[in-house]
């Protein structure tokens, strides 16, 4: 479970977008998605509020301390160790909810930990160091498939220069679970990003296509880390918020939206450009828009950013979504009406 809370930073360290007008909760990023699993159901976020409203009387004097820069609520934790800033962060993935290890190549399953934990890198614009794995095997999984997951991890983790420096192994008689946590530190002249910093008047842009990811692409995505440094590079102060899409585009803004106390405003003929081939065909099939699926799939782990004026980089891939408004969260339609947007993701 993965419940992190935003909170002003302490201590001087610099963390862009850390102001926080009010503490806001959430639960896992990983929701149950696969439909010949489980009955897949859109859900508003706020029916996990009961529990987040304990975790947030739970954590309020953790938090406090010291040490902690960053706690709850954001995509990586920000530890202040020796006057230095240190971010961590962990995501469990399981068999029958993020992959089907019966249906799923055990490589790109494992790819798929380390990716998840790579990208909450990306959102933060901080640079990757060092992983561990644990892992809860089947006591009926064979060696050899084993050794694929773990090749998968070492092949994603050796493209991005990230150690594998160790973890746990325990085996039991129910299915799969991975469990990535990973270290990072801040890019030379690169404060991390947090979701808290979005501004009214800010622009929305996204990295790439939405939509459809369970063709295919949410076990082969790659994680942004270099787009997210040459984005903070670029737009420097300017880029005032930024998260990855993991549970769907309206969920994830409304993340954005309640840690820096505003609201936004999504174009349906913007949107219509980050339509993705698969989201297409998931309409095609299902019948369902296709812009239900590209605000509402997941998985996609595209970065979304809350910029400050346009951005004019020719060597960075952007498409504008919307705007950042003082309130609500709405959507423009083609006639220039607007009508509110409900924030739907998976059940957790």
């Amino acid at each position: 479970m993965d419940y992190r809370r935003s909170q002003s930073a302490s201590g001087g360290l610099p963390l862009r977008g850390r102001h926080v007008p009010r503490h806001r909760f959430r639960l896992t990023r990983r929701p149950t998605r696969y439909p010949y699993l489980t009955a897949r159901r859109r859900i508003l976020i706020m029916d996990e509020l009961q529990l987040v409203s304990w975790l947030q009387r739970r954590a309020k004097k953790s938090d406090a301390r010291p040490a902690v820069a960053l706690g709850i609520g954001d995509d990586m934790a920000a530890i202040a160790a020796r006057g230095e800033l240190v971010l961590v962060s962990s995501d469990m993935l399981l068999d029958g909810v993020h992959f089907n290890l019966s249906r799923h190549d055990p490589s790109l399953v494992g790819r798929k930990a380390v990716a998840c934990s790579l990208s909450d890198c990306a959102a933060m614009a901080v640079r990757p160091i060092a992983l561990t794995v644990s892992v809860a095997l089947p006591k009926s999984l064979e060696r050899k498939t084993v050794e694929q997951i773990f090749e998968g991890m070492f092949a994603l983790a050796d493209e991005f220069d990230v150690p594998l420096v160790g973890g746990d192994t325990t085996r039991w008689d129910h299915p799969l679970a991975l469990d990535v946590a990973i270290t990072a530190v801040p890019h030379d002249g690169i404060d991390p990003v947090t979701r808290s910093g979005a501004k009214p008047g800010d622009t929305l842009f996204v990295t790439g296509k939405l939509g459809g990811s369970l063709a295919g692409r949410h076990l082969t995505f790659t994680p942004r880390i270099k787009e997210a440094e040459a984005i903070a590079r670029c737009l420097g102060g300017r880029l005032h918020a930024m998260i990855d899409i993991s549970d769907g585009l309206s969920l994830d803004l409304w993340r954005v939206c309640e840690a820096s106390g505003v609201g936004a405003v999504l174009d349906e003929r913007l949107l219509r450009d980050v339509v993705s081939h698969d989201a297409q065909v998931a309409s095609e099939q299902d019948g369902t828009p296709a812009l239900d699926h590209v605000l509402s799939d997941g998985e996609d782990f595209e970065l979304l950013l809350a910029v400050n004026g346009p951005v004019d980089a020719p060597d960075i891939s952007l498409f504008e979504i919307g705007r950042v408004t003082d309130g609500g969260l709405t959507i423009r339609k083609d006639d220039g009406s607007t009508a509110p947007l409900t924030p739907r993701g998976f059940i957790h």
